[in-house]
């Protein structure tokens, strides 16, 4: 587990992932296709300092028999590593808001090398 520098609650942090939600303008947001966000205390032991996780299948990359029995798409937002690299409640909301676009945006198929061209990463 990464040691926490800032103190929040669980639902205080899953009140910073909606607010980073809400940041998402509607029409993108209706274009997101059955994806699920959700909030876990610790990142995968292999890679601890992870602050978000897309799973899924990109819009791009679904074919036209890709919704056949499929499970919907997981977001994970990680609040004890954010907590950690967090001095203070700001950082923590701006931080989260910015992982919760990271991860939407691996959603949509834009993968980490175009998210730092665009300065997301």
């Amino acid at each position: 587990m990464v040691p926490v520098v800032v103190e929040m609650s669980r639902d205080e942090f899953e009140d910073a992932v909606r607010d980073g939600l809400d940041m998402v303008p509607a029409d993108l947001a209706a274009l997101m296709d059955n994806v699920v966000v959700l909030v876990e205390d610790d990142a995968p032991a292999e890679e601890p300092e992870l602050l978000g996780l897309y799973e899924g299948v990109p819009l791009t990359e679904r074919g036209q028999f890709w919704a056949a029995g499929s499970l919907p798409d997981r977001i994970t937002i990680f609040r004890n590593p954010t907590l950690a690299i967090c001095d203070t409640r700001e950082d923590v909301v701006e931080e989260v808001a910015i992982t919760v676009v990271h991860e939407i945006a691996h959603h949509f198929g834009i993968d980490d090398d175009r998210l730092h061209e665009l300065g997301w990463a």
